[in-house]
Formats: structure tokens, sequence, C-alpha cells
């Protein structure tokens, strides 16, 4: 019984000593906020870049100028690239040769990466819709452009939810290397503390809160997902 007294006030002491002590929890928040900007921030980026490739690759798929053909090219080699190099090694190039800041450099990387996923997302979300609801918006004389905004990307949102919910998750996990080129995200902050205190806890505490975070976004996605549905059945 006395161990076990012994190891609660060495656990209570360590966690006061990586928290309290100093106003260390202040550094976690900190931390936190650079981690949720860095991941919304990129979020807004690839979903902007994702459309538009995605979009262009739609378009391109039914053209034969050499114009589209070029764009088509240059948006696959862009998936294929992003998608076949590390997150890592796109931060690092991101920093050393196109920014000087860290912030933006991992803005930039993250968004960039985020964008090739996003794009075959929507890609495969667009293609999941039958043929025959554009060719319907069409014959009802709505403009190629508009059939698409207002036909088949609000059908393709239902079925892509999951999977873009799935990325944006993956996503704000993946911030945590920002570290790497010097950003004080919640991960850095944490390894910072924990080398200052000689103790664990802090790289604990932030796995706790990354889970809470992904929790959190994973019960806003299955309540999208029960309105749509509910939608869909109304």
């Amino acid at each position: 019984m006395e161990n076990f007294w012994n190891d609660l006030n060495k656990l209570l002491s360590d966690f006061y000593k990586v928290t309290v002590y100093k106003g260390r929890w202040v550094q976690y928040l900190e931390g936190l906020g650079m981690t949720i900007a860095l991941a919304a921030l990129a979020c807004l980026i690839g979903v902007c870049i994702g459309v538009l490739v995605a979009l262009v690759k739609y378009y391109a798929g039914g053209k034969k100028s050499f114009g589209w053909k070029t764009v088509n090219a240059a948006c696959g080699i862009y998936v294929t690239v992003i998608r076949g190099t590390p997150i890592v090694v796109q931060l690092l190039i991101a920093y050393t040769i196109l920014f000087n800041g860290s912030f933006e450099a991992c803005v930039f990387a993250f968004g960039v990466n985020s964008g090739a996923y996003v794009a075959e997302i929507i890609r495969g979300g667009i293609a999941s819709i039958d043929p025959g609801q554009a060719e319907a918006g069409r014959s009802l004389g709505l403009s190629e452009s508009a059939t698409m905004r207002l036909i088949v990307l609000p059908q393709a949102v239902k079925n892509i939810l999951p999977a873009l919910f799935n990325e944006f998750i993956a996503l704000l996990k993946e911030t945590s290397v920002a570290g790497y080129i010097a950003a004080r995200d919640l991960t850095k902050v944490s390894d910072s503390i924990r080398g200052i205190a000689f103790n664990s806890a802090p790289l604990f505490i932030a796995a706790a809160i990354y889970l809470l975070l992904v929790v959190g976004m994973t019960a806003i996605q299955k309540k999208m997902e029960r309105r749509l549905a509910q939608s869909d059945r109304g």
C-alpha cells in the first residue's frame, strides 16, 4: 500500500512539474493553437486545390485539345509527385527553398500535400454520380458549369464526406511533424518540456490532446452523416 501512495505522489508531482510549474500549461495552449491554425489553413488550401484539380481532370477527360491534355497531364504529375513523396521531405523543401518562416512553410506544404489527396477523393465522388444526372441538367437548359455546381457536386459531397473527414483528421495528425522546421506546434512544445523536465509525461499529454481532437472531429462527422441520411430519406 505504501508503494502505491509513493507511486501516486510521484505521478502527481511529475504532472505538476510538466503542467503547472512555471506556467507550462500556457505552452501547451500555444502549441495547440499553432496546431489548429496549421491544420485549418492547410485544410482550406487543400480543399481549394483539390476541387480545382478534380474539376480540371473531370473536364479534361473528354477534351482532345492540346491545352486540355497539357493541363490534365500537369495535374496528374502533381498528384503523383505529392502522393509519392513523404510529407517531411516536402516540408523541408518548402522551408529551405520557398519560405523563410516555418509557419508559412508548414501551411504551404501541408496544404499542397492535402490538395493531392482531396483531388482524388473529389474526382472519385464526381465519377460516382450517374452521368444521366448531368445530362438531365443540360436538358433543362443549365450550362455545364451550372450543372456541375447545382446538381453533380452536391450529390458528390454526400458520397465523399466520410473520406474528406478522414483526410482532415489525417492532416491534423500530420502537422505533428512541423517541429522538423522549428514550428512550435503541440508536439514540439511537448517535446521541449520533456527535455527540460526530464519527464516523458508531456508526450502522453500531447497524445491525449490529439486524441480528444480526433474524437471530436469524428463525432462531428457522424452527426453530419446522420443529417445527410435523414435528408435523403425525407
